[in-house]
């Protein structure tokens, strides 16, 4: 029993692990309701997390950085093992979203492109020579 309330005292509030990691106790609850971290609840109904959630979110916040949306970092929580790096079953997810915004890219850079030629043929011949 001693043991049981030795394990519950190290877990973290959702405000400690959010100081941890940056991250807002929002940000930690909508991880959670993606089912990107797991929590256990107190008899009061808090939220408690593992210590060892806080590099999990660290890796959450990276991959969020990256572009990649929860979805596709549910796919890719089996693939995180070591914090500095994705073991290789993330390529192909990683890959995936890399063409698609190679595809993004590809099309704003034509809009852009679309966008001067308009400019450039609305303005009078007299500012162009100047």
């Amino acid at each position: 029993m001693a043991e049981a309330s030795q394990d519950r005292a190290r877990l973290l509030r959702v405000g400690d692990l959010a100081a941890r990691t940056g991250a807002t106790p929002r940000m930690l609850r909508y991880y959670e309701n993606q089912g990107l971290i797991a929590a256990e609840r107190s008899s009061s109904g808090q939220r408690l997390f593992d210590p060892a959630v806080a590099g999990q979110v660290r890796h959450i916040r990276t991959l969020l950085a990256a572009g990649l949306p929860t979805r596709a970092i549910s796919e890719l929580l089996d693939c995180i093992h070591d914090p500095d790096r994705l073991e290789p079953c993330a390529v192909p997810v990683l890959v995936e979203h890399l063409h698609d915004y190679d595809a993004q890219i590809a099309e704003l850079v034509g809009t852009r492109d679309t966008l001067q030629g308009l400019i450039d043929s609305s303005t009078p011949r007299e500012h162009l020579s100047a």
